[in-house]
């Protein structure tokens, strides 16, 4: 896809640091890292999305994930990492290419990517829970 910015860094046409790939994945270093060696994973296929990305491919995916984990734990040692993808522009997805973002975090780094949401009431719960399996 000529218009996605990563459909060209898989090809070439735009540079990137890439820190692994394989013949399904591209894991490259993010220009606008959260923290240092922070590390987008993107099939090499165009998916829009986790909507649209194919069970084989969020496989590969997911795989390619772990490997770059395991890498920035050997070779950065960061207290503990991060591992965040979001779907759709209301969750913040700002490149329409499927990517998962493999973040390294140090005690005491400041970032926060967590929320406090008030617990919800049983009753609520048990509604969205017949509403989600009755989709099944």
């Amino acid at each position: 896809m000529s218009d996605c910015a990563f459909c060209e860094i898989v090809a070439g046409r735009l540079p990137s640091y890439r820190v692994l790939e394989d013949e399904h994945t591209l894991a490259f270093l993010d220009i606008r890292p959260a923290s240092p060696g922070h590390t987008l994973v993107v099939p090499r296929v165009h998916a829009r999305d986790l909507w649209e990305i194919s069970e084989v491919s969020h496989g590969k995916v997911a795989d390619m994930v772990r490997r770059v984990a395991a890498l920035l734990r050997t070779t950065l040692a960061p207290d503990g990492v991060n591992v965040k993808h979001s779907t759709g522009e209301a969750a913040g997805q700002d490149v329409f290419h499927f990517h998962t973002h493999v973040i390294p975090r140090r005690h005491g780094d400041g970032l926060r990517l967590t929320w406090n949401s008030a617990p919800a009431p049983p009753g609520e719960l048990e509604q969205v829970l017949a509403r989600v399996t009755a989709g099944r």
